[in-house]
């Protein structure tokens, strides 16, 4: 045992070794946003609302266009982004819920801790790690006995209603209203201190937590890694009083450009602190599609929950002018295909520190397509399989949904568990996924069809098949078929 401990440590010395013989190490801040479309953005093609801090980052970095989550929805999504593995593997394929809810549909009750994290690979070769706002992978409603965030590599956390440990929890005012209300106070049992302010300035919140953070680093002379995952633009919609709006989408609108503004605080203390300016990468995205009548997915079928384009991809802006090659600052990159899982190899690669030996991701390194040297794709395909509870989703997405899609080249395939039912777009001629080809190419359903069962049937299983049996109406397959 003692050997083995002496081994590690010199491990972990070693990947901080290889990182300090170069040039400083980057600092890194995700921004990862809730529920929100890919369309929404004003960068993005969004003209209901201006989004200009946002839309400044990718002024001065670059845009991505065929950027994927691992998942339709929350939990699973964040945990890839966190672990850079398929989130089927730690069990993690729904929404985080109550426990029984949670044993209802075969997923796990938390994140696993002994899942390797980029927070503490990053850790381990001398970065800072902070996680402020949302987590959602452990510690909520009746789970109190999940793992503090701090467990999972960071040094330290602030998080929602969603997580174990110090929070913010949300005050609520309308138009009229003299006092405010409380939500989620039963959170507070879920870890302290706890600190109520406006639903509509908390994103505020995390940003000044981490802001405090990351001047704490600096000072340290360490390099940092922050998660800044607020819970905008997440329903129910709390916008301040002043910018109160009519309507579901109305509201959305009035968070998103609220978001946006409160972000800025950060975007701006890192655009005027040279030592930050000069080596730090910022990447912005949203966790999965947007909710039925609130945010858009552009030109995408689909939205939260589902499998189609919709549900699925996401925007991407990163920021980094001195990271990146000068020509490519304000591009936008229409090209390369790949997907959250694959930023944290892309970010160790990119630190100069090394995962433990053994390891393996999912992701794969996509470093030099961040920073823009290249245009390079992943080179695996892309597997999905929906969240077990989400056969339907009554009454806000009713149609049927398949169970499983893979996305390899311009290939687009979803399919039932069994391969029935197969789909088939050409998102290069149809990124809309409107023209079905599978009855043209068969060749095509069966090479795809073989590939995502297989990787279906080796992660390990959740309770999808025997819910998904409860949706009784048949496939109601609005696309045309080619």
């Amino acid at each position: 045992m003692k050997h083995a401990l002496v081994g590690l440590v010199a491990l972990w010395m070693l990947a901080g070794a290889d990182a300090e013989a170069g040039e400083a190490r980057p600092n890194f801040i995700v921004v990862f946003i809730d529920d929100m479309g890919w369309g929404d953005f004003s960068c993005f093609g969004n003209r209901a609302a201006r989004t200009p801090h946002v839309d400044r980052l990718a002024a001065e970095g670059i845009r991505f266009s065929q950027f994927y989550v691992n998942a339709p929805i929350c939990s699973p999504s964040r945990c890839a982004l966190v672990t850079g593995q398929y989130p089927q593997r730690w069990r993690i394929t729904s929404f985080l819920n109550n426990r029984a809810d949670n044993e209802r549909r075969g997923v796990a009750q938390w994140l696993d801790p002994r899942a390797e994290t980029l927070a503490r690979i990053l850790r381990d070769g001398g970065y800072a790690t902070g996680h402020f706002g949302k987590w959602h992978l452990g510690g909520q409603r009746d789970v109190a006995d999940a793992p503090p965030i701090t467990a999972y590599g960071f040094d330290e956390s602030l998080t929602n209603f969603e997580g174990m440990g110090a929070k913010l929890l949300p005050l609520t005012l309308k138009p009229g209203q003299g006092e405010p209300g409380r939500i989620w106070e039963d959170a507070e049992r879920l870890g302290g201190p706890v600190t109520w302010m406006l639903r509509s300035q908390i994103t505020g919140g995390f940003v000044e937590a981490g802001i405090a953070f990351i001047d704490k680093a600096m000072g340290a002379q360490q390099p940092f890694y922050i998660n800044l995952w607020p819970d905008d633009v997440h329903s129910p919609f709390w916008p301040p009083a002043e910018r109160w709006a009519d309507g579901k989408r109305g509201l959305y609108l009035s968070v998103l450009e609220e978001m946006d503004r409160q972000l800025g605080t950060l975007f701006d203390h890192v655009r005027s602190t040279p030592e930050l300016r000069e080596n730090t990468l910022i990447l912005v995205c949203s966790d999965n599609g947007p909710e039925p009548g609130a945010g858009s997915a552009g030109p995408f079928r689909g939205g939260k929950t589902q499998l189609f384009e919709g549900g699925v991809r996401s925007p991407l802006i990163v920021w980094g002018p001195s990271l990146m090659a000068a020509e490519k600052r304000g591009a936008h990159n229409e090209t390369s295909v790949f997907a959250a899982f694959d930023l944290a190899p892309s970010l160790v690669s990119l630190a100069g520190v090394r995962a433990p030996v053994g390891h393996s991701f999912d992701g794969e390194d996509l470093s030099s397509t961040l920073t823009g040297k290249s245009v390079a794709s992943r080179a695996a395909p892309i597997f999905w399989r929906r969240p077990p509870d989400r056969k339907t989703w009554s009454p806000l997405a009713a149609e049927v949904q398949p169970d499983l899609a893979v996305r390899a080249g311009a290939w687009k395939l979803l399919c039932n568990y069994d391969g029935s039912h197969p789909e088939l777009y050409d998102l290069a001629a149809d990124c809309a996924e409107t023209t079905d080809l599978a009855a043209q190419r068969p060749d095509v359903v069966a090479r795809l069809t073989a590939a995502v069962i297989a990787w279906h049937n080796a992660m390990p299983p959740d309770n999808g098949p025997a819910l998904g049996t409860q949706a009784a109406p048949p496939r109601n397959r609005q696309a045309t078929k080619g």
